[in-house]
Parts: C-alpha cells; structure tokens; sequence
C-alpha cells in the first residue's frame, strides 16, 4: 500500500484495553473525518484506567470505548489492519484468507507488564501512547493535522 490516507483502518491487540484504544483514539483525533478506524483485541477487556489517565493528559477521552473482539465486527472490510501484538497479527494474518487487505505489524510494548510504582507504570503507558502517536503521524501524515 502506497504512504498515505486509506480508507478504513483496524487496529487490533491482544485485549482490546491498552494499546489498540490507545491508537484508535489517535488516529480519530488526528484523522477522524478521513478515515474509518476501528480497533478490537483477540479477546475483550475494559479499557485500563491507566489507558484513560494517559489520554486525557493529552487531551483524548477513551472513556467511551467499549472492548471487542474480532468476532464482534460488524463491518470486516478493512484497506489496512495494523497489528500491534504477536498474537494479534495471527489474526490480522488470517482475515486477509477472506479479505484483500494490507496487514501492518507493530509490535508495541505491553504496558500492563511493567511494574513498580504508580508514577513508573503511568511512564510506561506514556511511553506507548507517544510511540503510537509518533508512528501514526509518520504513517499517516496530514497538512494541518491538530499538533499535540
């Protein structure tokens, strides 16, 4: 797929709670009104409250999100699906068995993994939130797009 504006994105994880929200919410920010974006996870989970604190930080609310699955699509027809997890990719992999679309893989940190202080693991949730932010600007960059 040439750089530039699809369609319809999905991006997909392993529970549909941290990073896949995270990166559905940035991208409607950034790209809301060009691009269909979706986001599910192989299995369903409540978004993190860690999640919620590090978006709203910068000014997202993802208190509306509600977890699905692959399962729970109601619309499978994607130009591109970008992966963010090993496990997730398998699924991302096997939709295009029925499905012409592009599969992007992402690996990306699972924030729930880090431990220590409150302080230590809202860093590592920041730490991902940038990087998703970060990579979605260079993927999908757009004139005048809202600077955070």
């Amino acid at each position: 797929m040439p750089q530039g504006l699809p369609g319809s994105v999905l991006f997909c994880c392993t529970f549909n709670s941290v990073r896949s929200p995270m990166a559905e919410a940035i991208m409607k920010y950034l790209h809301g009104k060009q691009v269909y974006v979706d986001s599910v996870g192989v299995r369903a989970q409540e978004v993190d409250g860690f999640v919620v604190a590090v978006m709203d930080e910068i000014g997202i609310d993802v208190t509306k999100h509600r977890p699905k699955t692959f399962d729970d699509l109601e619309d499978d027809s994607f130009d591109l699906i970008i992966s963010l997890s090993p496990e997730a990719q398998h699924k991302a992999v096997d939709m295009t068995r029925t499905m012409a679309c592009d599969v992007e893989f992402w690996n990306t940190l699972d924030p729930t993994i880090v431990e220590g202080s409150r302080e230590d693991r809202l860093e590592a949730y920041r730490t991902v939130r940038d990087g998703l932010m970060k990579r979605i600007r260079e993927r999908f960059p757009l004139t005048g797009a809202p600077q955070i």
